[in-house]
């Protein structure tokens, strides 16, 4: 099976690579990044020790601002999907609760990804054509800068059961709504992009990874130059449906007022999509 290309980004033509299979995948894939694995690993034990406890159930995410936790009841129905994905999570926010115990190393690695993401939205401006650079009202980098929209979703896939809904899946085909979303391989696979032809594609998960999307944000944005790309989360078979997933994607939210084409602020395309998903 075709697989995407896993960029070094201590290589000297790193940007270019990564751009590059942004623009024809969707997706950029990455190693040698800056984000510490053994914080990842850490993040990963801590987070599913508290999803396998009672005391996520103090934590119910409030509607009014969207963080804490979201148990598999209220769990997302994708765009076009009438059952629900299989798993529960998390929302941090910069303002938002966080279990004391969880706290201090979920900051510290909300504000590593962030920094390294305005990086990466630096790579993608310096690598578009003058013409699509001229699309975007600021720099994109600075678009995320004190944004307090950029949400990290800790995401827990819990083990297969046999007693799933006909059709459920961990996360059905969907797209993300922001500009960039960052996240480290998870530890375990099923992870898959569309292709044009409607194939699938495996994302690579050799832990140590970073995997990067487009969003509508930033195809908005460009005027359609940068692709936001369908993924999916499928179920795992045999031995690996007995464990659990862990995931960690940072959505990359501008500001509200960032202005992102003539039809779109920020906070205005985010309200219409959050009316269709039926969160609003």
């Amino acid at each position: 099976m075709q697989h995407l290309p896993t960029v070094d980004y201590k290589a000297s033509d790193a940007a270019a690579q990564f751009v590059e299979s942004l623009r024809n995948t969707g997706f950029g894939v990455l190693k040698n990044h800056p984000i510490p694995q053994s914080l990842v690993e850490s993040i990963y034990k801590n987070w599913q020790e508290f999803f396998n406890s009672e005391q996520k159930h103090e934590f119910l995410f409030s509607k009014e601002t969207q963080d804490g936790y979201f148990p598999p009841s209220v769990s997302e129905v994708a765009k076009g999907f009438t059952v629900k994905d299989i798993k529960e999570y998390y929302h941090v926010y910069p303002k938002g609760r966080v279990p004391a115990q969880l706290e201090e190393e979920i900051r510290e690695y909300y504000r590593l990804a962030n920094e390294f993401a305005a990086t990466l939205l630096s790579w993608v401006q310096a690598e578009a054509p003058e013409e699509v650079r001229a699309k975007f009202s600021i720099d994109l980098k600075d678009m995320i800068a004190n944004s307090e929209q950029t949400l990290l979703r800790i995401l827990h896939y819990p083990p297969m059961t046999g007693d799933e809904e006909p059709g459920a899946i961990r996360a059905a085909a969907h797209g993300d709504i922001n500009l960039l979303t960052v996240l480290p391989a998870a530890n375990e696979p099923g992870l898959q992009v569309q292709k044009t032809d409607g194939g699938w594609l495996d994302v690579p998960c050799d832990f140590g990874n970073l995997i990067i999307n487009i969003g509508d944000m930033l195809q908005e944005a460009s005027g359609g130059y940068f692709p936001s790309t369908i993924h999916r989360v499928i179920n795992p078979t045999g031995k690996a449906s007995t464990k659990s997933r862990i995931s960690l994607p940072l959505f990359l939210h501008p500001r509200p007022d960032v202005v992102l084409s003539e039809r779109y602020t920020a906070d205005s395309y985010l309200q219409e999509r959050l009316r269709e998903l039926g969160v609003k």
